[in-house]
């Protein structure tokens, strides 16, 4: 049995202009000791399904599916499971963490939040030793306790917030986005230090992210999505090296590599922009941006399709092979 297992999953947000579909019937899973990475422009519904995880949507969404926390339906839980289900068996990290830190506490007093929270008379001694044993644990001084948010780097601060996201020790972890703002040193060094919780701690891990080529070298499987949708879906080294759905391959050459002197010269960018999820267009919502578009894709609406072991892609253009 899956950690994590995401079935048919919809997500319809409320709005005065009418319905907008953020997710659109997505299916995902996620194995204890491995590594799902979502990518996908914004807009694609990558954070909404990060909040459904844990059932943090608005009351402006309609979720409908099933989101399974190893075999137990989190959409059904009641709030008290909920809560207990929080931070003690599965933990997210929020996108923007720059910002997510309260600026008025110190940093040791916001880890050590979550521990007192989900642990029964636990003492203060017993807190701060834990706070210690976190920081330690994520590459930072247990010194940094006592500071503010203020006085702390920007990879210090994602730092804080995965030790943060570890205080209950959860089985799964759903990191939205956690490079953003991040120079290129430092993002390197938060995914080491994530891969290296996974294979230490066996937690199974979602990381969102925008960027296909990060995701691509960290992770065991990627998903790609589009307009609410998963396009692609398989091992990481074959979506990005051999992705079948036009978009899954316009997003990985996106990135320019290493060595490649001609992308200095003719980046390679998708043109046009995701359509409005309230707004999409008939047959394949990608269409009005695909190169490879014929007649069938503006009025078929192609599901995944198997292409190659454990490898998926929703495309006319795939013929299908047993999986």
């Amino acid at each position: 049995m899956a950690l994590l297992e995401i079935e048919d999953l919809c997500v319809t947000y409320r709005t005065d202009e009418g319905p907008v579909p953020a997710v659109r019937g997505v299916s995902l899973s996620v194995d204890e000791g491995t590594m799902l990475g979502v990518a996908g422009e914004s807009g694609s519904g990558k954070s909404t399904i990060a909040a459904t995880v844990l059932r943090l949507t608005p009351a402006s969404a309609t979720v409908t599916g099933r989101v399974l926390l190893d075999g137990e339906d989190v959409l059904g839980m009641s709030f008290g499971r909920l809560r207990a289900v929080r931070w003690s068996e599965a933990a997210i990290v929020f996108q923007g963490a720059l910002h997510s830190l309260n600026p008025l506490h110190r940093v040791g007093r916001q880890v050590a939040e979550p521990v007192h929270l989900h642990g029964s008379g636990v003492t203060r001694r017993a807190a701060d030793g834990r706070v210690a044993e976190l920081l330690d644990q994520v590459g930072l001084a247990p010194r940094l306790a006592s500071a503010y948010p203020h006085q702390l780097s920007g990879g210090q601060k994602q730092r804080v917030m995965i030790a943060m996201a570890l205080a209950c020790r959860p089985r799964l972890l759903v990191a939205d986005e956690p490079t953003t703002a991040l120079d290129v040193m430092v993002q390197a060094q938060v995914l080491d230090l994530l891969t290296s919780l996974v294979r230490d701690l066996g937690l199974g891990l979602v990381v969102i992210s925008h960027d296909l080529a990060v995701l691509g070298s960290t992770c065991d499987r990627v998903a790609v999505m589009y307009a609410g949708r998963v396009v692609e879906e398989g091992p990481s080294a074959e979506v990005l090296d051999r992705a079948r759905h036009p978009y899954a391959r316009a997003l990985s050459a996106a990135f320019p590599t290493i060595g490649d002197q001609s992308a200095r010269f003719a980046p390679r960018g998708l043109p046009g922009d995701p359509p409005w999820p309230g707004d999409l267009p008939t047959g394949c919502s990608f269409h009005p941006r695909c190169p490879d578009a014929v007649e069938m894709c503006r009025t078929e609406d192609v599901r995944l399709r198997p292409c190659g072991p454990g490898h998926s892609a929703a495309c006319v253009h795939v013929p299908g092979v047993p999986a």
